[in-house]
């Protein structure tokens, strides 16, 4: 499994791409379309990969709504057109479903975009996307994809929580920002601070394996996305 370069205010530390949690019992999105078992619908553990690359708008809003409340992100296709494209696919496919904020690191960013099932993160691996250039500093509130080194994102994307512009000459090219409700995304639980190994957060090859049976025992007060959908 690939790393992802997960930005820190000072150095990038590198964390596993993709890990997986099973969906809590409380949230109601339907997974009884995959007929391999997964509890994920085929088209998030067979993504279409003609489907995935059609262009997305030129600009959209996406409603989250969190353990915490609802905030809006607005996407900008200009600014980051490959990474804008992915987005859009993962939110329309009902990816970020029942996810969780499982890096939240305090005046830095909140990182999210692991599934909860892991057949859907082994279907969505190898599916990297080539880098669009920076033309956005990763300014407070704005999101972008984490990475994994040149060429390698996939479905992991953080918020900034304050302007990290040492972030720009990295790679990490925006996508959009948070036009309503960052108090929101400011509320979001953080005190189990860095993950494992470097610090007592959860461990991300953990979340890969055990799924949210081990963050629910482990991290029970990590908030999570509801749903995300195109907002009208």
């Amino acid at each position: 499994m690939p790393l992802s370069l997960v930005p820190r205010r000072t150095a990038v530390i590198a964390s596993i791409a993709l890990a997986s949690a099973t969906l809590p019992a409380a949230c109601g999105t339907d997974r009884s379309a995959d007929g391999g078992g997964s509890g994920a619908p085929s088209a998030l553990t067979k993504p279409d990969k003609n489907a995935i690359a059609a262009p997305a708008p030129d600009s959209f809003k996406v409603a989250v709504e969190t353990s915490k409340g609802t905030f809006t992100i607005l996407a900008h296709r200009d600014w980051a057109p490959r990474g804008v494209d992915r987005f859009y696919h993962l939110v329309k496919l009902g990816y970020f479903d029942d996810t969780r904020f499982f890096r939240v690191l305090s005046g830095f960013m909140a990182q999210f975009g692991v599934h909860g099932d892991p057949k859907v993160n082994a279907a969505w691996e190898p599916l990297q996307l080539e880098d669009d250039p920076v033309k956005q500093s990763n300014k407070r509130g704005t999101v972008t994809f984490a990475t994994g080194g040149p060429n390698t994102r996939t479905t992991q994307l953080f918020i900034n929580y304050a302007d990290n512009a040492n972030l720009d000459a990295m790679g990490f090219a925006p996508i959009g920002e948070v036009v309503d409700g960052m108090a929101v995304v400011d509320s979001l639980y953080a005190d189990y601070g860095e993950g494992a190994p470097q610090g007592g957060g959860p461990d991300q090859g953990r979340i890969a394996t055990e799924g949210n049976a081990y963050l629910t025992q482990n991290f029970p007060k990590l908030d999570f996305i509801r749903s995300a959908r195109i907002a009208p």
